[in-house]
């Protein structure tokens, strides 16, 4: 062959320098020794080039030195079809190919190196192991390496093995091919989520761990949420069960924005139980006796799983007996027996009962249970209106209010009376056929209103303490002793105040003197009065507020009417507006003090008339006829002064200086 200048073929054989690990791994297999062939080839020695050269051919090898240098070209990126043929062989390095052969090489190198495209997944081949990476061959003029730790996966890994491999760089900085069969394994993912969406497959994934709400679940390396109410039919209460263990799914929703695939197991029996409840509905009866298992449970019953269809056991139908929650009697997953009380198969809706595959207790009642007969239970419901007493599960008598006590104004059952309370009652009613009993506790002592000597010791005129028990807009109602009670009307609470309602004079609890108006035994009466404990004032001041009198009075309350006018001795007067003015023309206001005018004074109406306007205007000076002075009933002032040792009025002895000075000044004068 012809010889080249020098400067070409250092040329040639520094595009043909190449690193280490770009040595073709074919050369290697092909058992040939690339360290001595690259070592050889580094070399300015052509002579040491054709003696490897030779040695390679004795071997039976002479091609693959062309393999190995154009391996080399293609990595420094000096393609086949513009390699310079001529030059390389007038360098002797062609020596023995022809122009045939060379035609051949380039068509068997332009196959096999492929184009790739980088974020791509590709299929590529094992071709060697070491203790960090992987070497895979993807068709492209190098082999990539992937870290050992991404085939965890794979535990029986070998050269020749085929995988999906995801391309992250065609040539980094080093000049390598960089890939990552973890990114493959999640695009590929992907594409197996999306198609078992769109074709509804049901797929397998890896439990990996339990979250808030549901599971986490591996498919296709992707980490899929299963919600905790897709998981079965019924409520699971342990979801660590499901944890690291494989479970069948479908893929029920997919989020591209947020990355998230929910997953559902549930789906995959609810084909099944909708064939189960439409044969359970189908043959389904009322009365029919039925094995369930306890799904659900409220504070207002439980729900049973039939076998695909729910069923509701309401509180009322689990015992005879009152219970206050489902949990008293009965527990989670419990299996039980139920009758079917009605169902409706439209709205698919089954009523069950547990109480009802077991005898009525009524019906094992002891017959000798009658009117009359003294019983002993517990106290299982305080009402306003009175309490229920148990007396065995499933027989309960009610305890009226009003035959608690003889007090015909009992307070709140629920004052003295409490859930859990064991009592001794008497039977006042029984209805066996209708279930139903009255009891009474009242009665298991006498009577008060028949003791003999109970209209002694209420005669009319006696005095007695009681206890405020009630409040009403016509009076309260005391309670002398248990069971006698008595009322005092709001008119009998003072003699000299106006009350419209008991709560101004007194307030519940609040203990009360009073006398007794009016004894009615037979009718369970007593009339009492506070007011009539003192003298009718009124007697007296009949003799002080007489007509055209005037006193120093004060204004204490005001309305479109008038005005009220508190007078000596802390009785109330009323002054008209019209007769409420003063001498310069202005009108008296609230909490002032004058001289006010008696201008009608009636004892039996309790009221007094004044005037403002009348102590300096004569003309309009309003004076009541003068009425006809009532007998005083054998009263004189010395002997209310005598007397005033009763009286409750206020400052008696101011009271008694005032009349004693009324003695002394004409009628009609004012104080």
């Amino acid at each position: 062959m012809a010889k080249v200048q020098k400067s070409n073929a250092d040329k040639i054989e520094k595009k043909a320098e190449a690193p280490k690990k770009a040595l073709s791994v074919k050369g290697a297999e092909a058992n040939v020794d690339v360290k001595s062939a690259e070592a050889e080839l580094e070399q300015d020695d052509l002579a040491a080039f054709k003696a490897a050269k030779k040695r390679e051919e004795e071997e039976g090898i002479s091609r693959m030195i062309k393999d190995v240098t154009a391996r080399k070209a293609a990595t420094s990126n000096v393609s086949l079809e513009s390699f310079d043929w001529e030059a390389f062989d007038r360098k002797g390095f062609g020596e023995g190919y022809s122009a045939k052969d060379r035609q051949e090489m380039d068509k068997i190198y332009g196959g096999t190196i492929a184009s790739v495209n980088e974020s791509e997944v590709v299929k590529g081949t094992v071709v060697g192991i070491n203790d960090r990476d992987v070497i895979l061959n993807i068709g492209f003029k190098s082999d990539g390496l992937v870290p050992l730790a991404e085939f965890k996966d794979m535990t029986n890994l070998k050269i020749g093995d085929v995988v999906d491999l995801f391309i992250e760089e065609r040539e980094n900085a080093m000049g390598q091919l960089v890939l990552s069969r973890r990114k493959a394994k999640l695009v590929k993912g992907w594409e197996y989520v999306q198609t078992a969406l769109d074709k509804d497959q049901v797929i397998e994934g890896f439990v990996k761990r339990r979250t808030k709400g549901g599971l986490i679940v591996d498919v296709f390396g992707i980490e899929a949420f299963l919600p905790g109410s897709q998981i079965d039919v019924k409520p699971i209460r342990d979801f660590d069960i499901y944890v690291n263990k494989n479970i069948e799914v479908k893929v029920v929703k997919i989020n591209y924005t947020n990355d998230n695939v929910v997953v559902s197991h549930k789906v995959l029996i609810e084909k099944d139980l909708e064939q189960q409840k439409a044969a359970i509905l189908t043959n389904l009866e009322k009365g029919q006796v039925l094995e369930g298992v306890i799904k659900n449970m409220t504070n207002f019953g439980v729900f049973i799983d039939l076998g695909g269809v729910d069923g509701l056991l309401h509180i009322t139908d689990i015992s005879w007996g009152r219970i206050n929650h489902p949990e008293e009697l009965l527990k989670l997953d419990q299996v039980v027996k139920v009758v079917v009380l009605d169902f409706d198969e439209d709205k698919r809706r089954i009523s069950l009962g547990m109480k009802q595959l077991s005898a009525h207790p009524w019906d094992s009642l002891a017959a000798d249970i009658a009117v009359g007969s003294k019983v002993k239970g517990k106290i299982v419901n305080v009402a306003d209106y009175g309490a229920f007493l148990e007396l065995q599960p499933g027989v309960e008598g009610l305890i009226h209010v009003s035959e608690m006590s003889w007090s015909q104004h009992l307070r709140n059952p629920q004052d003295f009376i409490k859930v859990g309370d064991e009592l001794n009652a008497v039977v006042l009613t029984i209805d066996r056929a209708e279930r139903k009993m009255s009891l009474g506790i009242k009665q298991l002592t006498e009577d008060p209103w028949t003791r003999q000597e109970i209209l002694a010791k209420y005669a009319v005129g006696t005095r007695h303490k009681g206890i405020v028990r009630n409040l009403t807009n016509f009076g309260l109602f005391i309670e002398l002793e248990e069971g006698i009670d008595g009322l005092v009307h709001v008119s009998d609470l003072s003699w000299t105040k106006k009350i419209k309602h008991p709560s101004e004079f007194t307030k519940v609890g609040d203990s009360i003197e009073v006398q007794v108006l009016e004894l009615d035994a037979v009718n369970r009466r007593l009339a009492l009065s506070h007011k009539h404990l003192e003298e009718n004032p009124w007697d007296t001041f009949e003799t002080i507020f007489t007509v055209g009198s005037v006193h120093k009075s004060t204004i204490i309350s005001k309305n479109d009417k008038g005005v009220v006018i508190e007078l000596p001795y802390g009785i109330e007067g009323f002054c008209s507006l019209k007769n409420l003015a003063k001498e310069d023309g202005s009108k008296a206001e609230v909490g002032e003090s004058y001289d006010f005018k008696v201008l009608e004074f009636s004892k039996e109406d309790r009221r007094i008339t004044l005037s403002l306007k009348a102590t300096w205007s004569a003309e309009e000076e309003k004076v009541a006829p003068k009425k006809k002075a009532a007998p005083a009933k054998g009263k004189t002032i010395d002997k209310i002064n005598q007397e005033s040792e009763k009286s409750t009025l206020g400052d008696l002895e101011a009271l008694s200086a005032l009349k004693e000075k009324m003695k002394s000044k004409p009628a009609g004068e004012g104080n």
